[in-house]
């Protein structure tokens, strides 16, 4: 879209600018409407995924996930118990359970397969209390 300013005395002309990029050939690709500066969001790597299986009760983690990536877990096997995402603040001296609106949330008495949470605090760290009566459970955490 051409600016439509007029050009004032003293001065009869404008000096121009303009921002490009090398397109995929090499040739350069002024920014425009048509032609968007190409720009990538990038991240860090994923931490390694939290994985393992139990026949017993279990505290496995900690899991330290990325600033703002959903945490995603999967549970599976034949088995009888809860298996409770519980957080940390402090290095896992402490952990509490995960809540929504004040009710409990991340506790799972059956298979999974879903996002668990999304953690907006640097250093918090993710654990799994399994307490199981029978059976095996496979666990997995991950980004």
């Amino acid at each position: 879209m051409p600016d439509s300013r007029p050009i004032s005395y003293p001065a009869g002309y404008v000096t121009s600018t303009a921002v490009g990029f090398a397109d995929p050939v090499g040739n350069l690709s002024l920014v425009s409407a048509a032609s968007a500066l190409p720009v990538v969001q990038t991240r860090s790597a994923a931490p390694a995924a939290l994985a393992g299986q139990t026949s017993g009760s279990l505290l496995a983690g900690p899991f330290a996930p990325l600033r703002d990536v959903p945490i995603h877990l999967q549970l599976s096997g034949t088995w009888v118990g809860t298996v409770t995402v519980v957080r940390s603040a402090d290095g896992g001296a402490t952990r509490q359970s995960l809540t929504v609106g004040g009710q409990p949330w991340g506790k799972y008495t059956a298979n999974a397969n879903e996002v668990v949470w999304q953690e907006g605090e640097v250093g918090a760290t993710f654990y799994l209390d399994i307490a199981l009566t029978s059976g095996s459970v496979a666990y997995r955490v991950s980004q």
